[in-house]
């Protein structure tokens, strides 16, 4: 059996989460490959099954990945599907599981080529603290906090301006727990809880991922949190009319003013899935994608 856990040509080298899981894949006598998924010379159709992994540069490369989608969605063992893959690629998805009773951050949403004033939207909202950030984007690349007073005003409008003359932009109050309590992660496999991880940036920074120095550590999902990245992971799955579990999934997030959990994004494409933190978690993996094919 061949697998194919697709990656990108530039993966960096210290890149080495997912080697647990590959190792639990060949254990099981499985021929792991991890082709660039802008490879023209690939017969994906070649491969028993194709997991999107590592396609880290997508985000810089939009349309040419929505098209590569649109050449390989046909295949019947991609995961995550297609209309999965095209759906959580744009971050409006969110509105759809707010509408769906999942607590979001209260945000505005931006079009290419809309006007804004940034100083009478957030005074509009009664937000002294701000945060930009693209609706098609990863690894917090065209993100900006930014606070109402002194420089951080101008700052931000010229963000702004920059970014809608070409994308679409979310703005939302900035939850400054993100500094102290960072951000947590429900990792599902096969639609049941794997493990947790809760990421911390450095001090005074907002960015959690791991290229910006944040640290991360195992965390314990239980109660109320659990159930409520259950429903969020349940509700992206009702909302896409899927007739199985999503193979892999990863829920995002950030405590609120008042303490409760938001979810800042429902990682469904390449997310990074924290095999370290979790001993078992590669082999339930590898069991859940194995079962899917025979």
């Amino acid at each position: 059996m061949r697998i194919a856990l697709i990656s990108c040509s530039n993966l960096p080298e210290w890149e080495v989460d997912d080697q647990p899981f590959r190792a639990a894949l060949a254990a099981r006598g499985v021929e792991v490959c991890t082709p660039a998924w802008d490879d023209a010379d690939q017969d994906w159709a070649a491969y028993d099954a194709c997991v999107v992994r590592t396609t880290w540069d997508y985000w810089d490369r939009g349309p040419e990945f929505l098209a590569w989608i649109d050449r390989v969605q046909h295949l019947p063992r991609l995961f995550n599907p297609g209309q999965v893959l095209r759906w959580n690629l744009d971050k409006r998805y969110l509105k759809q599981l707010a509408q769906a009773g999942v607590p979001i951050a209260p945000t505005e949403w931006l079009e290419p080529g809309q006007s804004v004033d940034v100083a009478t939207l957030m005074d509009s909202r009664g937000w002294s603290r701000g945060f930009f950030k693209p609706v098609f984007g990863a690894c917090a690349a065209g993100t900006l906090r930014f606070d109402v007073s002194g420089e951080g005003l101008a700052a931000a409008q010229a963000h702004i301006e920059g970014h809608l003359a070409h994308e679409a932009m979310m703005l939302q109050p900035y939850l400054p727990q993100v500094e102290t309590f960072g951000e947590v992660s429900a990792l599902f496999f096969d639609g049941r809880l794997s493990h947790g991880v809760r990421k911390i940036p450095v001090a005074g920074d907002y960015r959690v991922q791991d290229d910006f120095g944040a640290s991360d550590e195992p965390y314990a999902w239980d109660g109320d949190e659990l159930a409520l990245a259950q429903r969020t992971v349940e509700a992206a799955a009702t909302l896409l009319k899927l007739d199985a579990p999503l193979l892999y999934a990863r829920a995002d997030f950030l405590r609120g003013d008042d303490g409760g959990l938001l979810l800042t994004e429902l990682e469904l494409v390449e997310p990074s899935l924290f095999f370290r933190h979790d001993n078992g978690a590669a082999e339930r993996l590898a069991d859940a994608l194995l079962a899917r094919l025979t």
